[in-house]
């Protein structure tokens, strides 16, 4: 098998969540940093614009298929499509309920379409606007709160140490790295037991250490 290439930077979840895949599934990789801006080595640069148009982390390349992936869910399907013929992280379609699927999808798009992007505008709004905005903060963290909430019962439903029932999933190779994000936005998170137990419980897993110390580490894609 060809050696696949995550392009990543070395802060923000979504490339931890396509290495989280790649590790459990050991495939071959390496990793690719880029900067934020329009530099030789920005994501907003000529040469990362000619892998992703939208000028955004992650990418993946993969040269055993000849495919360009980018936006996080996308490069996670075609890693689960791809490699994963034994369901390892996804359910089967041949075996799985019509529930069990659904369930699947649903919670995958909880993430990416409601806890991360309300976790993203909190920590935009906790460290980067150009100005102060209390206002616009209050209402991301109340909203990552109502999200908190939500993925509290579900882990009292699931067993804790997954979002699905059944043991760790590709579902929570997207969870784990926004949920994680509430450091950093300076969330509360004291009275969420069961997502703190979660977070202890995926944290100890092998492969999720070993990509919280590498990607930071990694070599920068266009090096000066």
């Amino acid at each position: 098998m060809k050696t696949l290439t995550l392009h990543a930077h070395n802060s923000g979840p979504n490339p931890y969540k396509v290495a989280l895949v790649l590790e459990n599934l050991k495939i071959p990789y390496e990793l690719k940093l880029w900067d934020f801006g329009d530099g030789e080595n920005g994501v907003k640069g000529p040469n990362y614009l000619k892998i992703n148009e939208n000028g955004r982390v992650p990418a993946l390349e993969d040269p055993n298929s000849s495919v360009v992936a980018w936006e996080s869910t996308a490069c996670v399907n075609h890693l689960l499509r791809t490699y994963d013929t034994s369901y390892t992280l996804h359910p089967d379609p041949s075996k799985a309920s019509p529930q069990d699927l659904v369930d699947y999808d649903k919670w995958t798009s909880f993430l990416t379409t409601t806890l991360g992007p309300m976790m993203g505008q909190l920590n935009w709004y906790t460290h980067y606007n150009p100005t102060p905005n209390e206002d616009a903060r209050a209402r991301y963290e109340a909203q990552a709160h109502r999200c908190f909430e939500v993925l509290e019962g579900q882990l009292g439903k699931s067993g804790g140490k997954s979002v699905l029932p059944g043991g760790f999933s590709a579902v929570d190779c997207h969870f784990y790295p926004w949920v994680d994000e509430y450091k950093y936005g300076k969330l509360d998170i004291g009275k969420y037991e069961k997502v703190k137990g979660y977070l202890k419980a995926v944290w100890e897993r092998a492969e999720v250490q070993k990509i919280y110390e590498e990607i930071p580490k990694a070599e920068k894609a266009i090096k000066g």
